[in-house]
């Protein structure tokens, strides 16, 4: 008989909940809206908790379970003895304490983004711990990714996955340690940061509490898991060295496994992989789904067919869809969105047109920057990877393969991976692609639409690196 693992993907907007077997069947599935939408600076983990157990009751009652693990937006949330929140919790575009790590000077940064594997500081725990306005060390015991704060909640552990830990800069990635020293240094409570565990690890069993309110058995065993681009980008990758992963939601999320981690590619992320001794190279782009679907907020739906219609280059029309700051691989945190080349004979259809090149070329310099070569294909999934025009078009203005998943859900289904990894139940993670994905389907970039995007490509980069120069120098950022 098959087993069944539970897998819950916790995203901006909501959160969702799954029971799958080791054929990889979708038995049962649950969407709950996130109470209160994270917009990526702060939310409020009681209530996620809260929509975490709603997701979770609506799959029990099913099938006996063998493991439970969950996939999470990155962010911060500080914990009391407890385990309860304490203040606002931090989200992806948390930037409290900041200000604080910058003055510990260059020579200390330098030491510090070097072994956490990152080109830049961020907000994270480690910039929460220095900021006193953020978190306050009389009421504060713990320090956690969202995800980690759900498995707490849900086993009495305190644990972190090392991917998650990477997030917070202040883990010695390719030790996947806590990085003692540099933190002894900055005078930061080093008793604050939980246990590092592997992506696959079962770290604890429900608690009796909360399997009666989620339905589930008790003893259920909770897998550690990882953060959701990390965990989607770990499944479409597998053991493979010869492609690159694309997670396209909101933002763009890529990776490539490297076969040492200092082989780092100039402004990449170095991850731990969801395997154990591996690494991934890559890092969220920056705004790109979400820059199409804002201006599809403002401008209505257009049609497919009429999309694909509109020319390479959109008829002179050129958006650049950093609203929310360029990440990898140019790091631009003050780069903001354009349009360009605006004429009145413009539609509807050209400014997504446009904007969905946008989000392309992005992507092509990040994947670039991971294969200077141009050789490797692409494995693609995520919300854009549902619209074959758009995959067509992310082909040609790669000029590459891609290898498009029948799955788009891969995060969901990532945690779904670490589920049976984690169990025990299967043990080889290409054959839990191949099972939960099935066969990726080639899409190839036609030669000469490609052609024209690589001109098009050098075009559009250049008038992002001059506009991005001009806004700037115009407003003294």
């Amino acid at each position: 008989m098959n087993a069944h693992v539970i897998a819950v993907d916790v995203g901006t907007s909501a959160v969702r909940a799954a029971v799958l077997d080791t054929a990889g069947r979708l038995l049962a599935h649950e969407r709950v809206p996130r109470a209160s939408g994270l917009g990526g600076d702060t939310f409020d983990a009681d209530t996620l908790e809260q929509d975490v157990r709603a997701a979770l009751r609506g799959v029990s009652g099913g099938p006996t379970p063998v493991a439970l693990a969950i996939a999470a937006h990155i962010g911060t949330v500080a914990v009391d003895a407890g385990l309860r929140p304490v203040g606002r919790s931090g989200g992806w575009a948390d930037s409290r304490g900041i200000r604080q790590l910058t003055a510990l000077g260059d020579a200390w940064a330098g030491r510090l983004l070097a072994a956490a594997g990152r080109p830049c500081l961020a907000g994270g725990a480690l910039a929460c711990l220095m900021d006193p306005e953020a978190v306050d060390a009389e009421e504060v015991h713990a320090v956690l990714s969202p995800k980690d704060f759900l498995v707490a909640r849900l086993t009495g552990r305190l644990t972190a996955d090392t991917i998650s830990a990477a997030y917070t800069l202040a883990s010695d990635v390719r030790r996947r340690a806590w990085n003692v020293d540099l933190l002894h240094e900055a005078k930061v409570d080093v008793t604050l940061l939980p246990p590092q565990s592997e992506p696959t690890s079962v770290v604890g069993t429900l608690t009796q509490e909360a399997a009666a309110v989620t339905g589930l058995p008790t003893g259920l065993p909770v897998v550690s898991g990882g953060p959701d681009g990390s965990v989607g980008i770990g499944l479409l990758l597998g053991g493979s060295e010869d492609i690159i992963a694309d997670v396209a939601g909101t933002t763009d999320v890529v990776g490539r496994l490297l076969r040492h981690p200092d082989a780092l590619p100039d402004g990449a992320v170095l991850n731990p992989s969801v395997l154990p001794g591996r690494f991934v190279a890559g890092g969220a782009t920056g705004l790109t789904g979400g820059a199409v679907a804002h201006w599809r907020s403002l401008v209505g739906t257009v049609e497919d067919e009429r999309l694909a219609e509109v020319p390479p280059g959109a008829d002179g029309l050129i958006i650049l869809p950093s609203m929310t700051g360029a990440r990898f691989p140019d790091w631009r945190p003050d780069a903001r969105g354009a349009v360009l080349g605006q004429r009145p004979e413009h539609d509807a259809a050209h400014l997504l047109r446009a904007a969905q090149e946008a989000a392309a070329h992005t992507l092509r310099d990040a994947v670039d920057r991971l294969d200077p070569s141009g050789e490797l294909p692409v494995a693609f999934a995520g919300g854009s990877s549902r619209s074959a025009h758009v995959a067509q078009l992310r082909a040609d203005v790669l000029g590459r393969p891609l290898l498009l998943s029948p799955e788009p859900d891969v995060t969901l289904l990532g945690a779904a991976a670490l589920a049976l990894l984690g169990s025990g139940e299967i043990t080889d993670l290409d054959a839990l692609r191949s099972c939960l994905i099935g066969t990726l389907r080639q899409v190839d970039p036609d030669e000469a639409r490609a052609a024209r995007y690589g001109e098009l490509h050098t075009r559009w980069r250049t008038l992002k690196d001059t506009t991005d120069a001009a806004y700037a120098a115009a407003t003294g950022l």
